[in-house]
């Protein structure tokens, strides 16, 4: 009798903790600081506590949720389990808008500040170069082991250090030590409750993958002790490192105007830090993003493969993988293909169409434990209704007002992104005839 291969339970607190702030990316808070605080009028920190607001009663809701189905998972399995199939299969056509997109957004903002480096370089060669190399990469089937993501975490953190101490001594030089407390960056003249909430729409993007851990609950020790903390702590820690980031960068470059706010972060550098440091911040965002791309786009690739395997997209073309590199070659050359359209797009724009999947998801899993709350009083048992009900409508109304907030030109197109999903839906369910296509195995390909 042969044994099934089964998951080990290896992860502790700790670990799932830095894989969460691995997965975050925590330099890309000075990757798109200049678009928001041109957003917001120069008080980015606002929209990153707004936005920290919003994803920390998500990330309650990601971890009632992790508890009530402690199994590899994510937004879409919530949805299908605890309100509907279809509905599930919609929410998880928002997450692969995600997936599908984030690659172009990471090569757009990489990009933008090369482009801003060296002006002389159209910003598409910069984006050709990004998505052949990690295309390449990707279709040997090479991957960024952990350890190396561990110590390019080490890196971005070590260059976030040397970028608020440089801050913290600008700003003592030119406005003496009282110029370190100041409301100015949270709220000034030029901003509004529009503009700082539109401001957060944008900035939930540098939160993207919080909730990535809940896909690790089956090898987690503890699951339903560990992953309701590590959530919330991935978005605590990180909405932290955003927020003091943000208020020290605003104070050296007070209200919202750039030469060019696509790289504002690199003027900034050169303005606190000389030549020298200017090099070295650009060397750690441009490593983070070409290692974020990687990832993104093997994700993404895998995710589609997944999908093709179960049917869900054509067989023929997405379930395949290539002889020789056991890799889906197809897929990675269909991600780096969407890729070429940043050369379109400004970083603006692009955050605010990724981010229309992401809180279309968030909406949904609140609501998801709103649900389970029903079906469990109906069969008996009861739950806290604060923390069921009342946390989770809160962040449902959060998450769909920043929805709201979004660009138009994003909106339009994830609402079209959606109403393509119908179609797809109606096809493959026979007119909501039959139950759609289980799609279990897609968060174990995207780990």
């Amino acid at each position: 009798m042969t044994t099934q291969p089964a998951l080990i339970r290896t992860l502790n607190l700790r670990s799932l903790v830095l894989f969460g702030l691995a997965y975050l990316t925590p330099i890309i808070v000075l990757g798109i600081f200049g678009i928001i605080a041109e957003t917001t009028g120069g008080a980015s920190p606002s929209a990153y506590l707004v936005a920290m607001v919003a994803m920390l009663f998500t990330a309650h809701s990601y971890g009632r949720m992790s508890v009530a189905y402690p199994v590899a998972g994510s937004a879409y399995t919530y949805v299908r389990k605890s309100i509907d199939p279809r509905v599930g299969f919609l929410v998880g056509w928002a997450i692969l808008l995600d997936y599908l997109f984030l690659p172009m957004v990471i090569w757009l903002i990489g990009g933008s500040f090369l482009s801003a480096q060296f002006p002389g370089i159209p910003i598409a060669v910069w984006i050709l170069l990004f998505i052949a190399i990690t295309t390449f990469l990707n279709i040997l089937g090479i991957k960024v082991a952990d350890k190396a993501n561990y110590v390019l975490m080490a890196f971005q953190i070590l260059v976030i250090v040397f970028f608020v101490a440089l801050s913290i001594g600008h700003v003592i030089g030119t406005s003496g030590a009282g110029g370190l407390a100041s409301s100015a960056p949270f709220f000034n003249a030029g901003s509004s409750l529009g503009t700082i909430s539109a401001g957060a729409a944008i900035a939930a993007y540098s939160f993207l993958g919080f909730d990535a851990v809940t896909t690790l609950t089956e090898e987690t020790i503890e699951p339903k002790k560990n992953m309701p903390r590590a959530i919330m702590l991935i978005a605590l820690i990180g909405g932290g490192i955003f927020v003091v980031v943000a208020y020290f960068t605003q104070l050296v470059h007070p209200g919202g105007v750039f030469a060019d706010s696509a790289s504002a972060a690199s003027e900034i550098a050169l303005q606190i830090g000389g030549t020298f440091f200017g090099a070295v911040f650009l060397a750690g965002l441009v490593a983070a993003q070409f290692a974020s791309g990687l990832a993104a786009q093997a994700s993404a690739s895998r995710l589609m493969y997944a999908m093709g395997r179960d049917s869900v997209l054509p067989k023929a073309v997405f379930g395949r993988l290539n002889a020789k590199y056991h890799t889906p070659v197809a897929n990675i050359v269909i991600a780096g293909i969407i890729g070429l359209i940043a050369i379109f797009l400004d970083v603006a724009t692009s955050t605010s169409f990724i981010n229309f999947g992401a809180f279309t998801a968030f909406t949904m899993v609140n609501l998801s434990v709103i649900f389970h709350y029903v079906r469990q009083r109906r069969a008996g048992n009861r739950l806290n209704r604060l923390s069921y009900v009342g946390i989770p409508a809160v962040g449902a109304i959060i998450c769909g007002y920043l929805l709201s907030q979004l660009d138009i030109h994003a909106v339009t197109l994830g609402l079209s992104w959606l109403a393509a999903g119908i179609v797809v839906l109606l096809f493959i369910t026979k007119g909501l005839r039959k139950a759609p296509p289980e799609m279990a195995t897609l968060e174990e390909a995207v780990v």
